[in-house]
């Protein structure tokens, strides 16, 4: 995750605690994203982690219904969920080697 904010000059950026915005409509211009191999790097780079970060899925999920033609608001928008992650660095699943071929299962039921 460190990696990721360093490739996109994010390592020091400030943390927000949401991946998409909870209190404003995302406006989307028109206009394109000047670097799209950027765009498309971390976009995928947030892509792969999201095998450790269930909680990501949803927002990186919209922003990579965008690589062909990312436009400035969805750099935004990616530029959000950098900063999510920044904020929840270290939160992930553990996923490790086990000798057992059982599968088990936690589930929160109300």
């Amino acid at each position: 995750m460190n990696d990721i904010l360093k490739r996109a000059g994010m390592g020091e950026c400030k943390e927000l605690y949401t991946p998409i915005s909870t209190s404003k409509l995302v406006i989307i211009d028109t206009d394109l994203y000047d670097d799209p191999t950027q765009y498309k790097s971390l976009a995928g780079a947030l892509q792969y982690l999201t095998i450790t970060r269930p909680d990501l899925s949803f927002a990186v999920n919209q922003l990579c219904q965008h690589m062909h033609a990312p436009t400035v608001s969805h750099w935004e928008q990616l530029k959000r969920v950098l900063r999510y992650v920044k904020g929840t660095v270290y939160f992930s699943l553990r996923v490790r080697k086990s000798s057992s071929r059982e599968i088990h299962a936690f589930s929160d039921s109300d």
